[in-house]
Order: structure tokens, then sequence, then C-alpha cells
């Protein structure tokens, strides 16, 4: 089997769901054809991440022109030291394999605000219902990209506020420095942590303070057993699932491409590690992306 050949499509859902963070635009085939074969196994809604203006802008217009569609708009971490700094500078990239360069050599301080305005415009539409993806990501940015970042990560909390939409984040080997900033700015009402990637004990600390958890097809692969177990102990009413597409297909498929279309496979492992069927799991998965996202 071709490690670029599409995975086939599962069974179907009984009930419909939300596919909460995907990047239709780095994805095969058009927006159409994605969105048909979603729905073809009852995930009738898809959550449009952008990661810098540009995507952000993309995020906003496809969610304008689909009904299932709904956007998220920000800088990724990654973005921020981009700007300021430039391709050469504080990052290695807006994520490397999770973004596309973002087309701004750097510009310092002025540049960031420049992109950050454009965000807080966007944030303002109402087919917009999240700030994000925004956080810290201390994997790909080294020492010198991390004031930028964390400027980056208050600016999208207050945008988030403001507007009193959701805020997404991307938390990469950053815990704690994520969740002292959300502490001390003050989280949004409604708070993801998108591609969950904490431990169970940092669950318990999300599950107090009211955050949503996204789990990703990662929670599938054999080496995955933090985030079964963070699972495990994250509250139903407080988990949510997303592909994060192309990236992170879930086994048995791991490497290939994957689409909106392949969430009930990490739905069903998700319904095997907390212990129910999987209608029960689908269906507080729908109620939950619904009041995150409040659509």
């Amino acid at each position: 089997m071709s490690r670029t050949e599409a995975p086939p499509l599962p069974e179907p859902l009984r009930v419909p769901v939300a596919d909460a963070h995907t990047h239709l635009d780095m994805q095969d085939g058009t927006v159409e054809e994605a969105l048909a074969r979603a729905a073809a196994v009852n995930v009738t809604t898809v959550i449009q991440v952008g990661c810098d203006v540009k995507g952000s802008h993309w995020a906003a217009e496809t969610a304008a022109a689909h009904a299932s569609v709904y956007a998220a708009v920000a800088l990724h971490p990654n973005e921020a030291p981009r700007i300021v700094h430039g391709d050469q500078g504080g990052a290695s990239g807006t994520g490397g394999d999770r973004s596309r360069p973002g087309g701004r050599e750097g510009g310092g301080a002025a540049a960031l605000h420049e992109a950050l305005a454009e965000i807080d415009a966007l944030a303002a539409l109402d087919h917009v219902r999240a700030v994000g993806e925004t956080g810290l990501d201390y994997f790909r940015t080294g020492p010198e990209g991390m004031a930028a970042q964390e400027e980056s990560f208050r600016a999208h909390i207050e945008i988030a506020k403001r507007h009193g939409k959701a805020l997404v984040i991307h938390d990469r080997e950053a815990h704690a420095d994520v969740l002292r900033i959300l502490a001390d700015a003050g989280a949004p009402e409604r708070t993801v942590f998108h591609c969950y990637s904490g431990d169970a004990d940092m669950a318990r600390v999300c599950a107090d303070a009211g955050y949503f958890m996204s789990f990703a097809g990662n929670m599938t692969f054999k080496n995955a057993q933090p985030l079964r177990d963070a699972l495990a102990v994250a509250p139903r009413e407080l988990v949510l699932v997303e592909t994060d597409a192309p990236f992170l297909t879930p086994a048995p498929y791991r490497g290939r491409p994957n689409a909106p279309y392949l969430i009930p496979v990490t739905l069903r492992a998700m319904a095997a590690v907390q212990g129910v069927d999987e209608d029960t799991m689908a269906s507080a998965i729908a109620d939950n992306t619904a009041r995150a996202f409040d659509y």
C-alpha cells in the first residue's frame, strides 16, 4: 500500500460529529470534495484553522462560503518569531511539518503588531468562531524566539476575550508556560487545547480550569499511552476530537494523508479508552464542540 494513498472511508458514525481542528488548505483535492467525504461518514462540521495572516483570511473566506465550516484565525506560535526576526531568526519556520511559510520577512515588533491587527479584524467576523491556533512551541523555536511567542500568545488571548471567541491552544513541549500565561492573563471563557499533548496530571489541571481537551489521531499511536491515560481521566464534557489533517493520521493508517473523514477512526479509539460505546462518545463530542465554538 502506498504511503501517499488516501485511507479508505471508515464505517459512518451514527451520531453526527465535528472535526474540531483541520487544515483543508494543506490537503489534496477541493474543499467541496473534503466536505463531501466527511459528510459521508457523518462528520458534518469542520473547524478550519489558520496559521498565519494569509491562511487566516483563507479560513474566514472558506467558512463564509460553506455552511458546514467555521473558522479559527491566528498566527501560529512559530509565525511570531518569523515575523519579528525573519526566516533566519527566532524560528525555524512556522512549524516545519505543521505550517506553510508566512510570506513575511522580518520586520520587528511593528510587523508583528500589524499582523495581529489583521487577526483582530478577522476575529470580529461571525463565521470566525475561534482565535487560534496560538500558544507556545518550544520544539521548533529556540530561546531567541520565546519572547515573540509569548507576546503573540498574550495578544491572541486578549483578541479572543474582546470578541467573545474561543481560544485554540497550540502547546508543544511548553505545558508549564502555557498554563502559567493562561492563568496570568486570564483565559477566555472557552479555551481548547488543540491536539492535547499533556499527561493525566495536566488533564486534571485543565479539567479544574474548565479547558476543553481535543484529541487527535496520535492518541492511537503505540507510544501514546500518556495521551490515553490523559483521556481516561478527562471529563467527557470537556473532550473534543480532531484530525489536525493532513497530519497525525490515526492507526492503522499512520503516515498516510489525513482528512476530516477519518474522524470516526479516532473517535472509536477514544470511546474504547473512556469505556463507553461510540454513540455515547459521539453525542458528548458533538455537544462539546458546539458549546466550545458557540454554533
